[in-house]
């Protein structure tokens, strides 16, 4: 908060003009000039006087606003980025790590869009880092170095107070500002979205504590991009080529057998990714090797995201979670066909492991680690995979291998009930995400609408 106590303060100034006469209050803080007018000489007398009773009992007036500070409302007393702090110390105890990553990129575009000043004495990215590392992190705010303690503190000084979200015109530059990437492009709608989704709480966080009025930020259709949750059919693998890649991955030299094992249980029961590394031995339940059934079941019941140490209590990289959107404790069985029992029971044979221990473990035990199974996958499919379709959205991701999954669940003809609730979702999502993908019935169907008639032929009614 900036204030001074050099004020001066001028006669009214009185201009007639063809409207009428205006009355026009005249003060200076520090040597620059406000001017305040009025459409009476009763009003400019009124707050000439205000003015002048707040200098004579030696009150500090603000060079934001050039008030005094008794006038300030409460967003014009708190500066942006000390409520900023403050919000992302209130979302922290209640949001998973990934949350609280996209809260301080989010924060850290918006805090610099409402910097007063564009001349900065830092370089712009080690402002970002301060922000988005120190700044907007709970857990490590107080081990900032020193030079970034500086950084810190010089963005406090220039940030603009809680009333410029009082101004249309700056909200508007503020969210196209946080809106546009690095490189001067709109961001990706799901971005953009996200950051949206996330101002929305802070600003309703500023109205709950009656910071603001209302909550700022346009409302209704067009306010934000719409996207599309859809599936991209291209991104689907075909089972011939899903077959050969696994083939790839199981004669790897280094760790080549968990990985197979990994992928498998991807393709084949379709779990996310954070909850296939969260799995333990005994969550696959396997049949005795007499059985004539040879099915398995899979129980997914935790999940372990890859969010950064960072951003965890406990400075681990992966935290431990419960299911997606589902009730504390739940839990889901899938059943696995044969060929991944032979796989995970040979897997599990090979590599010694016990009940307890985990399905899939790291190179050095814990989690395995996400940065080796994208390095694993981009290698398989480059192996496989021509420079064109390498380059093609087909199975890009390893979540790819899921839909895959998913969509041949609902190809096979598996009641979108049952599919849901192996996948983990709603009938509505997984319908949305997987209605474009679904194929292969359109004959029976035309058969069967046939067979059901339609108009008589002209024939019949001569």
């Amino acid at each position: 908060m900036e204030t001074t106590y050099r004020v001066k303060i001028w006669k009214t100034a009185t201009r007639k003009q063809a409207r009428g006469v205006t009355y026009t209050v005249r003060w200076t803080l520090d040597g620059k000039e406000w001017r305040a007018p009025f459409a009476t000489a009763a009003l400019a007398d009124a707050f000439r006087s205000e003015l002048v009773s707040a200098a004579r009992r030696g009150e500090a007036f603000d060079l934001v606003t050039g008030r005094p500070v008794s006038h300030r409302t409460k967003a014009e007393a708190l500066n942006w980025y000390v409520f900023a702090v403050q919000f992302a110390d209130a979302q922290w105890k209640r949001t998973a790590g990934n949350t609280r990553k996209n809260t301080a990129k989010a924060l850290t575009a918006t805090t610099i869009a409402l910097l007063r000043t564009s001349s900065c004495p830092f370089a712009p990215v080690d402002v970002r880092t301060a922000l988005r590392e120190f700044a907007f992190n709970t857990r490590r705010r107080d081990e900032a170095p020193p030079e970034v303690a500086r950084i810190l503190k010089w963005v406090e000084r220039s940030s603009l107070t809680m009333a410029a979200w009082e101004d249309p015109g700056k909200v508007e530059e503020v969210l196209s500002a946080v809106n546009t990437r690095l490189d001067g492009k709109v961001a990706a709608a799901s971005s953009v979205k996200r950051n949206r989704r996330i101002l929305n709480v802070a600003m309703e966080y500023a109205v709950k504590r009656r910071l603001l009025p209302e909550n700022p930020l346009p409302k209704g259709r067009g306010a934000t991009p719409s996207t599309s949750n859809a599936v991209d059919r291209r991104s689907l693998i075909p089972p011939a080529r899903m077959a050969r890649m696994l083939l790839r991955i199981s004669r790897r030299p280094r760790g080549g057998r968990r990985l197979h094992a990994y992928f498998s249980t991807m393709y084949y029961v379709g779990p996310r990714p954070e909850e296939a590394v969260a799995m333990h031995v005994d969550d696959v339940l396997l049949p005795p090797e007499d059985a004539e059934d040879q099915w398995c079941d899979v129980v997914i019941h935790t999940a372990e995201p890859e969010v950064g140490k960072n951003w965890t209590d406990d400075g681990t990289i992966h935290e431990e979670r419960g299911l997606k959107g589902r009730g504390e404790g739940d839990t889901r069985v899938v059943p696995g066909p044969p060929a991944l029992t032979r796989t995970l029971r040979a897997y599990i044979k090979a590599e010694g492991l016990k009940p307890g221990d985990k399905l899939f473990p790291g190179e050095k035990g814990g989690t395995l680690a996400g940065s080796v199974m994208r390095r694993a996958w981009r290698s398989v499919r480059k192996e496989e995979f021509t420079d064109r379709e390498y380059a093609s959205p087909m199975g890009r991701r390893i979540y790819d291998i899921r839909h895959t999954r998913l969509t041949k669940w609902l190809n096979d003809g598996n009641p979108p009930a049952q599919v849901a609730y192996w996948a983990g979702n709603s009938v509505a999502v997984l319908l949305t995400v997987y209605a474009g993908c679904i194929d292969g019935q359109v004959p029976d169907l035309k058969r069967r609408m046939e067979a059901l008639g339609d108009l008589p032929e002209v024939s019949e009614l001569e």
